[in-house]
């Protein structure tokens, strides 16, 4: 039987009708006032999308059921984002006051615990015979983003990471909850366990990706464009792929301004950022950069060879990769 191939805007249409269509006004309102808050600040609902986009490959039945589960993936990840703001002393997000600097941290560590529960009951919707499987992806996928957010703090007070930390780290931060958003799609949507292994392995790998690719905007975006400040990564000299790249790179002279700038504690930022810019486009790295997300994406392609899609099925993924990968914000 043919299925009817979603598009990305309707897809898009359904993931934000249903993210309104979940009730925040209730008591008390300091709790739950900063939860609807931070869902109508916006955001790429990247993993609801992904969750719908993968379900719709092998079905197209879309009802709460499928979109609850979705939306509990935007609800978690809510949850991460106002707890990682608390702990990187973050005052925007998506152009907006960050929840704690607009609450305070109290208020937003409690309304990041219940974004943490609700998800879990949003999942509590899946299909009763995919629900097992479904909470058991999640709930690996939680803690590993956890750990990934502990390595990332880690991180902080180490002078040098390897590139393969770095992967390790943003795969657990952020690739996995991609992936993990994939695999619930295409499970739900009654994918083989081969082919639902082969979309999270191409999911993981956009997932790395779209963050290398978000760290090459933090530090070379439009900040109007890009919904906060550029130049942040490097202000709190955060273990970005840029950075990590440049001093595995940078030697002699270059090397000593590059460990300089970092050590600058009190340095402006209108003297900081544009100094480090220029070493990275001195070492390369910028160009680098885009060759690596163009290279990951090479292999989420690949990754899509076993999972024995047809060829409709494949452009419907290629386009929606490219979209994320060929963004300005």
């Amino acid at each position: 039987m043919q299925i009817k191939m979603y598009t990305i805007a309707e897809i898009d249409s359904v993931v934000e009708k249903g993210l309104r269509s979940l009730d925040w006004k209730q008591e008390p309102g300091e709790l739950y006032e900063p939860i609807e808050y931070l869902i109508s600040i916006g955001g790429k609902r990247l993993r609801p999308r992904m969750a719908i986009l993968c379900h719709t490959l092998f079905n197209d039945k879309i009802d709460n059921s499928i979109l609850y589960p979705a939306l509990a993936l935007e609800i978690f990840h809510g949850f991460t984002l106002i707890h990682d703001d608390i702990m990187d002393g973050a005052s925007m997000r998506r152009s907006q006051p960050t929840v704690h600097k607009k609450w305070n941290n109290n208020i937003a560590i409690l309304s990041g615990d219940v974004m943490c529960i609700k998800s879990y009951q949003l999942l509590s919707h899946a299909p009763e015979a995919k629900l097992r499987e479904v909470l058991e992806i999640f709930t690996d996928t939680a803690a590993k983003v956890c750990e990934g957010q502990q390595f990332d703090m880690n991180y902080e007070s180490l002078p040098v990471i390897t590139g393969e930390d770095y992967i390790k780290m943003i795969g657990l931060k952020t690739a996995v909850l991609i992936a993990c958003a994939a695999k619930i799609g295409a499970v739900t949507g009654g994918a083989t366990p081969s082919a639902a292994n082969a979309i999270y392995d191409y999911a993981y790998k956009l997932g790395l990706a779209f963050q290398i690719k978000d760290d090459l905007l933090d530090s070379f975006g439009d900040s109007v464009v890009f919904g906060k400040a550029i130049g942040g990564d490097i202000m709190s000299n955060k273990k970005t792929w840029l950075l990590v790249e440049s001093l595995r790179r940078a030697q002699g002279n270059d090397l000593k301004e590059l460990e300089r700038l970092i050590s600058e504690t009190n340095s402006k930022p209108e003297v900081k950022i544009p100094a480090v810019l220029a070493l990275y486009e001195k070492l390369g790295v910028r160009d680098a950069a885009d060759k690596a997300i163009c290279d990951l994406h090479k292999e989420a392609q690949a990754a899509l060879d076993k999972a024995s899609l047809n060829e409709a099925q494949r452009t419907q993924l290629y386009d929606f990769a490219k979209s994320l990968l060929n963004r300005e914000k």
